[in-house]
């Protein structure tokens, strides 16, 4: 079978789109299928036996680049392929997959705006057009990597259930393993001068992945833990809001890592209280490395969650999640059954799932 895939970035270290796209063509190239991966950009170090075909479009200007993505991926994959799987914002292919959810709802949950946003900006708009497009188009199946996201497309375009899809993603569970914990963390936290109860934070976007809730909580909270943060965001401004909260000590921002499997090594627990995410990647992770996780009931994820057995489920507030650290013993119990929840998604699970799809797809 001649399948495209097409992601505007084919670089698994870029995010959780990227990465599944990454895993999924690496996947189905080794059970010989014939991958075309459709892209604007790409890394070095590619699968084996996947053919990456690059697209020349504008990079500057968001909305002027995703409307020339559509357009260039559509003309490169319009014949020659028995099926086409956009893991991108484009408005033609069999299969779409919203990784990132419905931008839509989004909107709602981050942007106290949304509604001005919605109708003034360029960038927004063009976004929401694209979706809107796609999930009333009936010819198009949409891959959700939650069943969160789910009933929202759902609910909110009134797409019909045969339409919708739900596949989790996938995890390495051999680079995500408890093992590191043995042979990385005293190196770690000697690097971090670290000691006593550890929090990790993963994310890109600091506000949308509720930075602010997670602050907010290891200050009401009153436990001597060590905060850290891993990712990008607008670090000054939430320095200063530590340093209102008189927590400054306690917190430790380490900027973008790509050794979060070593961070895992000295982590007793995850946090994100985010606002909106389809499925966090780096919560399955932290899952496969037998670190608990304390999550919102706005993150895909939750729902591999069993509160108090694998992980903790919280609300807009993270003081509870803190709290849990008082019993070593529990929480080790739950990084144990974490681990075991993980081991059954593997990215050789996600790709049987999406052939099944595939399957279904062209009969």
């Amino acid at each position: 079978m001649k399948v495209a895939i097409i992601v505007e970035r084919f670089e698994p270290a870029r995010g959780g789109v990227e990465q599944a796209a990454f895993a999924l063509a690496r996947e189905l190239a080794a059970r010989a299928f014939d991958v075309h991966v459709i892209c604007r950009r790409s890394g070095d170090q590619l699968p084996t036996g996947v053919q990456v075909v690059r697209l020349r479009i504008p990079a500057f200007w968001q909305p002027l680049r995703v409307w020339s993505f559509s357009r260039a991926a559509h003309a490169a994959t319009r014949r020659g392929y028995d099926l086409v799987h956009s893991f991108a914002r484009t408005r033609h292919q069999q299969i779409y997959r919203t990784g990132g959810g419905s931008h839509a709802a989004y909107m709602d949950r981050v942007y106290a705006d949304a509604a001005r946003r919605k109708r003034f900006s360029p960038r927004h708009r063009s976004i929401l057009s694209i979706e809107e497009a796609v999930f009333r188009d009936p010819s198009q199946i949409i891959q959700c990597n939650a069943k969160m996201n789910a009933l929202e497309i759902a609910t909110r375009y009134a797409v019909p259930k045969d339409r919708l899809t739900t596949i989790y993603n996938g995890v390495d569970i051999d680079r995500f393993h408890p093992r590191n914990r043995e042979t990385q963390a005293a190196t770690l936290q000697k690097e971090l001068q670290v000691e006593g109860p550890v929090v990790l934070f993963v994310g890109n976007g600091f506000h949308r992945k509720g930075l602010d809730i997670a602050l907010q909580g290891l200050a009401d909270s009153g436990q001597q833990v060590t905060l850290l943060v891993a990712g990008a965001g607008d670090r000054p401004s939430y320095a200063k809001l530590a340093e209102r909260l008189g927590i400054t000590a306690r917190v430790k921002f380490l900027g973008p890592r790509r050794d979060i499997a070593t961070l895992h090594a000295i982590a007793d627990l995850m946090l994100l209280p985010t606002r909106y995410d389809p499925f966090s990647n780096a919560c399955l992770e932290a899952m496969a490395s037998g670190v608990p996780i304390a999550t919102t009931t706005t993150n895909g994820a939750v729902e591999l969650i069993e509160h108090g057995v694998n992980g903790i489920v919280i609300d807009q507030h993270a003081e509870s999640a803190y709290r849990a650290l008082t019993n070593p013993d529990a929480l080790a119990a739950m990084g144990r059954a974490a681990r075991k929840t993980a081991e059954a998604f593997t990215w050789k699970r996600h790709a049987d799932e999406v052939i099944r799809l595939y399957g279904s797809v062209l009969r």
